[in-house]
């Protein structure tokens, strides 16, 4: 039999509206948020892409009811290869990445763990064949990330001037802004 939140996500679709109204109940009800989680990384699951996008809505506004779940989020990045899943997952790596390194009571405490998965799970789909918006999170996550472990700014800055002529204009936009800022 299908859960209140299997059932839910069977009626979400791409439409912005309708994935704010999936991300609207889970905020309301937060029992369903382990759940959620589990499913974005079980990519046999038909609803998994969906989990995601709802995941990345829940965490602009309560990022912190991640903080349980963040051995199992980040030991499971390597486990996403749909594109549909990969670029709201991207976003909430970035925004974990973003928090740990704020300085207030409310950011997010990423383990040494932690950290060394999502490096490698960034330059993974900065380097392999994602889409421009993945690679774009992934290059803005690595950027900061450098900012503390100091052989991540090379490593990117030979990645983006290699593969800068083969690239959207999307692309070229995050790769100059970033590589600006590693000179």
């Amino acid at each position: 039999m299908l859960s209140e939140l299997q059932k839910k996500l069977d009626y979400v679709n791409a439409y912005r509206e309708n994935r704010l109204k999936a991300a609207q109940d889970v905020l309301e009800n937060p029992s369903l948020f382990s759940e959620l989680v589990s499913i974005c990384f079980t990519p046999s699951d038909k609803n998994n892409h969906k989990a995601c996008w709802i995941l990345e809505f829940v965490s602009y506004e309560e990022l912190l009811w991640l903080q349980p779940h963040l051995d199992f989020f980040f030991s499971n990045l390597k486990v996403l290869k749909d594109e549909s899943s990969l670029r709201p997952i991207a976003k909430v790596t970035q925004l974990l990445v973003k928090s740990h390194y704020k300085k207030s009571e409310n950011s997010i405490k990423l383990s040494e763990e932690n950290l060394q998965d999502c490096i490698e799970a960034s330059f993974d789909w900065l380097i392999n064949d994602t889409k421009v918006a993945t690679k774009a999170y992934s290059i803005r996550t690595l950027y900061i990330l450098g900012c503390d472990y100091d052989w991540i700014h090379p490593e990117l800055k030979v990645i983006l001037e290699k593969d800068f002529a083969d690239h959207s204009p999307a692309y070229k936009a995050v790769a100059k802004e970033v590589l600006k800022k590693i000179k």
